[in-house]
């Protein structure tokens, strides 16, 4: 977001619907394909979603339908508006949910990362949209 210059308008993070990886760090393929683009994730560590997160978010995206559906159960019936899926701010992709790449192959980070790039684009236009 700063290449962006919203960067001191704008926080992002990220958080899973499961208490698998708390407190890892991202697969070193993953690292590994965003650090081609310039991307440092070493310092990111992973975090299971809270209750907190709906009223500290203004929009709270999910990669897929499974965690939708996970999000809607966790969210207070006054804040559900928040949650949406990420790849519908990407509609030309024509997709409705990132895959999982650790079980895409060799490629599956970096197609991971070309839909997060693209719904991450569609949603900054959204949010400018606004006037920041």
């Amino acid at each position: 977001m700063s290449d962006a210059g919203v960067g001191d308008k704008i926080f992002v993070d990220s958080a899973g619907t499961g208490a698998w990886h708390v407190d890892q760090a991202p697969d070193r393929r993953s690292q590994e394909a965003a650090r081609k683009r310039g991307i440092d994730l070493s310092a990111q560590r992973a975090r299971q979603v809270t209750t907190d997160d709906f009223k500290n978010f203004d929009y709270v995206l999910a990669m897929d339908a499974a965690n939708l559906r996970i999000l809607s159960e966790l969210c207070p019936s006054d804040l559900v508006s928040s949650i949406s899926l990420f790849l519908d701010y990407a509609p030309s992709l024509n997709r409705r949910g990132v895959p999982d790449p650790y079980h895409g192959g060799g490629r599956g980070f970096e197609v991971v990362l070309d839909l997060i790039e693209a719904a991450s684009n569609g949603l900054l236009s959204h949010i400018r949209s606004y006037d920041l």
